[in-house]
């Protein structure tokens, strides 16, 4: 029959104790990081993805509108430019 040594026993047990205070710790400093991060990123007046993806989208929109409105004036003037210069009419006397 074996015997277990006592030793061993108590030095696996503070082993897997310091492992579970280890995991512990290294959860705090992740959650401590982030929110230093997150703090210091809002300071900065950063914006998220989508923010920025929405006002692409929205100056991408006003170009597109921009350059429609821009071709229907050119038309227009050009319509302008064709007709005929209305004849002027002077009274006899």
């Amino acid at each position: 029959m074996q015997t277990r040594n006592k030793l061993f026993e108590d030095l696996s047990q503070v082993m897997t104790n310091a492992m579970g205070v280890a995991q512990g710790a290294r959860t705090e400093a992740e959650t401590a990081m982030k929110s230093w991060m997150d703090r210091w990123l809002a300071d900065r007046d950063f914006v998220s993805r989508e923010e920025f993806d929405a006002v692409r989208l929205m100056a991408q929109k006003a170009r597109e509108e921009n350059a429609a409105l821009s071709a229907r004036l050119d038309a227009l003037e050009g319509k302008a430019d064709k007709k005929p210069a209305a004849k002027k009419t002077t009274a006899k006397k």
